[in-house]
């Protein structure tokens, strides 16, 4: 059984004024919660103390680190919020078991002592803020009280010093609680537009495509990316040393052929064998021909170029330049530099109901302060795989006003229609729960 100290008055109040020059002494809060659960144990003579701060304990006598959950914590939160609810915790007083209820009374015959002090911290505006739960098992007296009382102001002036601002538990009472609670739900059900974020990209409108027109590998390339081009301007060459071997082999055959025919049409009047062989040579010299013009189109389609006015939109020439390429694989794109539309690849996994006609709002990688306005002009009903080999739809738009420049990239926002803001919030998470429960 703990008692408190005998000693003449002198020392009782030495005693008391290092208490309270250890409580001003502390350099933080965890260390004044340390203080006021142990240091008056001397004075004061009792079993434990729990230092409570709106509601939940933050500090217990000879206990480092406060376990929530254990059953002297979880008594004491309880016992204190039945004597919030009775208003008995303004003033400093003896805790009277009779006042709680039967369970926490045989919480208390069984975790703490048997006769407990309150002792209230107080505000600037004389709120209850927190509060020390002073248990032994001798009575207290009046001179103690007197005492418990004085510390009860220091103790308040030395926390409210370190934490000056009240506790957001008791900023917030319940009803404002259950107001902001109530609020929110209400909130869930505005409704809010729509939308989605997705990578985009100008694209030339209507642009004509250079394609490869045979089977080799480019030589070089005569206009950079960008460059302004007329129509019949050279654009770019293939390697043309077999195509010229090629050709020449075929002229000379070609000759060869009308040698032989010429030579036997001389011979047919005399020699009837050489007459009969004048329909078969004379289709050799057509076929022969036609190998030479073939060889001659291939060295003509050697040098491409221009089919149209624009600009030429490519990505890299060193990139293609002895590159090895096939018939019909394309090499650039001629387009008007003023004719411009939108592209952009939404994901899967982000795609809403869109309409034609659904507004779009660009914003440039290169300036994304601005903002460029586009209207959906097109979707397509089948994803595709990316560059990055993400599953996306295809997305055309029409800019509003004057486009950015071809080539550009950006992030586009694509807003659709009204929904609640619930389902705003909360699509892609009910996406996933039933894609995976099948909910």
């Amino acid at each position: 059984m703990n008692a408190p100290v005998g000693g003449g008055a002198e020392q009782v109040f030495a005693r008391f004024l290092d208490l309270e020059r250890q409580t001003r002494a502390a350099r933080d809060a965890a260390q004044l919660a340390y203080s006021l659960v142990n240091d008056g144990q001397s004075l004061f003579g009792f079993r434990h103390v729990a230092l409570l701060i709106a509601g939940k304990v933050q500090a217990v006598t000879g206990v480092s680190a406060v376990e929530p959950n254990a059953p002297f914590v979880a008594f004491v939160e309880q016992a204190v919020a039945q004597l919030f609810k009775q208003d008995v915790l303004q003033q400093a007083r003896v805790i009277a078991p009779q006042s709680l209820g039967e369970s926490i009374q045989a919480d208390w015959r069984s975790l703490s002592a048997a006769h407990v002090f309150w002792l209230p911290l107080i505000d600037r505006d004389r709120q209850v803020f927190g509060g020390l739960w002073l248990a032994r098992d001798v009575p207290w007296n009046p001179s103690e009280h007197v005492l418990l009382s004085q510390l009860g102001d220091t103790y308040s002036h030395a926390w409210l010093a370190l934490q000056p601002r009240t506790p957001w538990r008791l900023r917030w009472t319940r009803k404002r609680q259950v107001a902001l609670v109530a609020a929110l739900l209400l909130g869930l059900f505005i409704p809010v537009r729509q939308s989605v974020l997705a990578p985009a990209e100008v694209v030339p409108l209507g642009g004509r495509v250079v394609a490869a027109p045979l089977d080799g590998v480019i030589a070089e390339f005569l206009v950079k990316p960008n460059q302004t081009v007329k129509t019949g301007e050279l654009l770019l060459r293939f390697e043309s040393t077999t195509l010229t071997a090629q050709a020449d082999v075929a002229e000379r055959a070609l000759d060869v052929a009308e040698a032989e025919l010429k030579s036997n049409s001389q011979r047919s009047f005399t020699d009837a064998e050489s007459n009969s062989r004048m329909d078969l040579l004379a289709a050799r010299v057509e076929q022969k021909r036609a190998e030479r013009d073939y060889a001659r189109e291939l060295l003509n389609r050697s040098e491409v170029r221009a089919e149209r006015d624009g600009i030429a939109v490519f990505a890299d020439a060193e990139r293609l330049t002895g590159k090895p390429v096939q018939t019909g694989e394309r090499l650039m794109e001629i387009a008007d530099p003023n004719q411009a539309e939108l592209r952009i690849e939404l994901a899967v996994g982000d795609a809403i109901s869109l309409e034609p006609g659904a507004e779009i709002a660009l914003f440039l990688d290169s300036d994304p302060l601005k903002r460029h306005l586009a209207t959906l002009e097109r979707s397509a009903y089948e994803a595709q795989p990316t560059a990055g080999g993400q599953l996306a739809y295809r997305l055309d738009a029409n800019f509003v006003d004057a486009p950015p420049r071809i080539g550009l990239r950006g992030t586009a926002k694509i807003f659709g229609d009204r929904a609640p803001l619930a389902l705003y919030l909360l699509r892609r998470p009910l996406a996933g729960l039933r894609q995976s429960v099948g909910l």
